[in-house]
């Protein structure tokens, strides 16, 4: 007895569906993270609109004189940032100046060139350099880099006086009487701004670093195969995938910069002149202008300051978010072969 064989049933097999819907602890962690991130979004929102509201009874008061007038001078209803704005990027300048050649010379350094057994102190002294309050920073600035950063201008003023920026007016850096002289050259926007360069450094150095180490390891062989020297390598590879790095780094700095206060306040002497000679005693910024005066505001000082803050938070918060794009572009590594 033979039995038939039962014809197989053909089915059309599809392909299978997965589901990208996280489950378990991983929807656990992914609902947290959205929720950490909607609170930030919320409370960098309400800040905004924190200011934006208090801001608009000075800016539907004085309208865009409020961005052109230079003085500041509640008791005659004159009050503008124009001064102070100008000051502001005049320090955040200076710091970066200062600050981008040695982040980036000391990211490629522990990144490239440090023994294994020092980049990790390397790695962890710069990273300790952003805890130091900056009330310190201020005060080392202050006791410490003033006086040398005053000769170090009256030396500019000299050479170098012929470029606007350089220009010191009413002081002779050739005068008998040193020490007169170099009391015009302190307490200015240059002094200030190198205290803010050691503050931004940390931060810049930071991401260029992070970007350095992400640099594809063939790449790097194969040029050094090639015949490349270290620095060729470093030129030709390390350099060019890290762009977005340097850029992002610098402009994240500029960001710090453009909002420090302590050490500005300290250093830099008050004063509401639309100037961009940043050797030159005096200065203002946005951010010190709000410490100094807000303890004894009235009611309309106040509304003024809380408007020279929003102008602040917004330019921050733009050169801020170009940064970040710029730097999540970078660690992308796109453009290169891994």
């Amino acid at each position: 007895m033979t039995t038939q064989p039962v014809p197989y049933a053909s089915t059309e097999v599809g392909p299978r569906k997965i589901s990208r819907k996280a489950t378990g602890v991983d929807a656990v962690f992914v609902h947290s993270i959205r929720a950490v991130g909607a609170v930030v979004l919320v409370i960098t929102g309400g800040v905004g609109l924190f200011l934006g509201w208090q801001a608009y009874p000075t800016l539907h008061h004085y309208g865009w004189s409020f961005f052109t007038e230079n003085r500041w001078q509640p008791e005659a209803d004159i009050i503008g940032i124009a001064a102070v704005l100008t000051g502001t990027f005049c320090v955040a300048m200076v710091a970066m100046v200062v600050a981008f050649p040695l982040a980036l010379l000391t990211a490629l350094y522990i990144s490239e060139y440090a023994p294994a057994f020092l980049k990790n102190v390397l790695v962890s002294m710069v990273d300790l350099m952003a805890a130091v309050p900056s009330i310190i920073w201020g005060l080392w600035g202050f006791f410490l880099i003033m006086p040398h950063a005053a000769e170090l201008a009256m030396w500019f003023e000299r050479n170098l006086g012929w470029i606007p920026v350089f220009e010191v007016r009413g002081a002779d850096p050739d005068a008998a009487v040193v020490d007169t002289v170099i009391s015009q050259y302190s307490f200015s926007m240059f002094c200030a701004g190198i205290a803010v360069a050691m503050m931004v450094l940390p931060m810049a150095c930071a991401v260029m670093r992070q970007v350095f180490s992400q640099t594809p390891e063939g790449e790097k062989e194969a040029a050094l195969a090639l015949g490349a020297t270290k620095w060729g390598m470093v030129r030709t590879v390390v350099l060019p995938f890290g762009r977005g790095g340097i850029i992002g780094g610098t402009m994240l700095g500029l960001g710090r910069a453009l909002g420090e206060t302590i050490a500005v306040l300290l250093i830099l002497s008050p004063s509401f002149d639309v100037k961009g000679r940043v050797l030159e005693i005096g200065g203002n910024t946005v951010s010190a202008l709000i410490a100094g005066r807000f303890g004894d505001a009235d009611p309309t000082q106040l509304s003024a300051l809380l408007a020279a803050g929003f102008v602040l938070f917004l330019i921050t918060l733009a050169v801020n978010t170009v940064a970040s794009v710029i730097v999540n572009r970078s660690r992308s590594g796109a453009g290169t072969d891994a």
